[in-house]
C-alpha cells in the first residue's frame, strides 16, 4: 500500500505541471484524495465487508466530488485532474497508467446484473466530460477527446471523438512507458473524421469535374 501512495503521489508530479511539493499534493489534490480512499474502501470491499466499503465510498464523494464505487478495480499509476463529477461504476476495470479529467463517467446502462461497466486498459487518457457506457472495452494506448460519448468497443491505439463515440486507429505509436514518464495527455489535439470525409469528397468532386470537363472537351472535338 505504502509503495502504491508513493507512486500515486509521483504521477501528480509527473503528469499535473501545477504541482509543487508532496505537501502540497497530499493536502490539496482531491484526484489523490479519492484514490486514496477508494484503494481503502476497495480493500474492505473484497473481504465482504461492503457497508463500511460503502460508507468511505460516500465520504469520499463528499469530500471531493469524485464518486467511485468501492467495487471498481483501479491499477497503478492512476490519476484524476480536478475530478468534479467523475463517476465510476462497481464493475469499472482500469488498467494501468490512466488519466481522467473532470466530469468523465465510467457508467453502466440498463438494470443488468454482473458485468455492466466499461474496461480500460493501460496508457489511456479520458477528456473533460466523456461518458463510456456499458461493458465496453477500451484498448491500450487510446484516447478519449472531450464530450465523447463511446458506446462500443475501442481497439488499442486509437482516438475517439463525438457522440456516438468514433474510433481512428494510429498505428505504433508509444504512449507511456513502465516509468509513467511519458504520457500523452494532449486530449485537446484531436482528429475530425467529419472533417476528413469532407475533405475527401471535395477531393473526388474535384477530379469528377476534371474528367467531366475532359470527356466534354472530347466529345465537342468529335462532333465539331
Amino acid at each position: 500500500m505504502l509503495d502504491t501512495i508513493k507512486q500515486d503521489i509521483r504521477v501528480v508530479f509527473e503528469r499535473d505541471p501545477a504541482a509543487k511539493s508532496v505537501v502540497e499534493i497530499v493536502l490539496c489534490y482531491p484526484g489523490f484524495h479519492a484514490i486514496l480512499l477508494h484503494r481503502i474502501a476497495h480493500s474492505l470491499y473484497k473481504h465482504n465487508l461492503i457497508l463500511i466499503a460503502r460508507l468511505i465510498s460516500q465520504i469520499n464523494r463528499f469530500l471531493t466530488g469524485i464518486e467511485i464505487h468501492p467495487g471498481a478495480k483501479i491499477g497503478k499509476g492512476f490519476f484524476i485532474d480536478h475530478g468534479m463529477g467523475v463517476v465510476i461504476g462497481e464493475t469499472t476495470e482500469i488498467g494501468d497508467n490512466v488519466t481522467l479529467y473532470q466530469g468523465v463517467t465510467l457508467g453502466g446502462t440498463g438494470k443488468d446484473k454482473g458485468k455492466r461497466h466499461p474496461t480500460l486498459g493501460n496508457n489511456i487518457v479520458v477528456g473533460s466530460g466523456a461518458k463510456v457506457l456499458g461493458p465496453v472495452k477500451i484498448g491500450d494506448n487510446s484516447k478519449i477527446g472531450a464530450g465523447a460519448v463511446v458506446l462500443k468497443d475501442v481497439p488499442s491505439n486509437s482516438t475517439v471523438v463525438g457522440i456516438p463515440g468514433k474510433a481512428v486507429v494510429r498505428q505504433n505509436i508509444d504512449f507511456a512507458d513502465t516509468d509513467f514518464t511519458k504520457v500523452d495527455l494532449n486530449h485537446h489535439l484531436l482528429p475530425d473524421p467529419v472533417a476528413d470525409m469532407m475533405r475527401s469528397l471535395q477531393k473526388k468532386i474535384e477530379t469528377l469535374e476534371m474528367r467531366i470537363a475532359f470527356l466534354e472537351k472530347e466529345l465537342n472535338s468529335k462532333t465539331g
